[in-house]
């Protein structure tokens, strides 16, 4: 309780009639910060096709599953999650059924 009494003030700023409504400003998807989960995940989905790395696609898997959940632009990320997971599906492929690397035994 406050030592003034039940007197409302004029700033008192729970009043109903001051609150205005957030509005989120517009934002160009030009200016939106950068995804860096889904850019990864493009880096270990090329690095598990190119260099035979299971670990490496696994990762990238898991990479395009979280850029997935934080999807700001759909049309954009959209296409890099997208081509993030075909390298990542086309590495497990590759390293699980493909031919074996010379001088490895399986």
């Amino acid at each position: 309780m406050s030592s003034h009494g039940n007197s409302i003030s004029a700033n008192d700023p729970r009043q109903p009639s001051a609150a205005k409504p957030y509005v989120a400003q517009m934002v160009s998807p030009q200016d939106l910060p950068v995804d860096y989960s889904g850019f990864i995940a493009v880096i270990f989905g090329i690095a598990g096709v190119m260099f035979r790395y299971k670990l490496s696609s696994w990762l990238a898997i898991i990479f395009c599953a979280q850029s997935l959940a934080n999807m700001r632009n759909v049309e954009n990320d959209l296409k890099q999650i997208s081509m993030a997971m075909m390298f990542a599906i086309m590495g497990l492929v590759t390293n699980y059924f493909g031919p074996a690397r010379p001088g490895t035994q399986s």
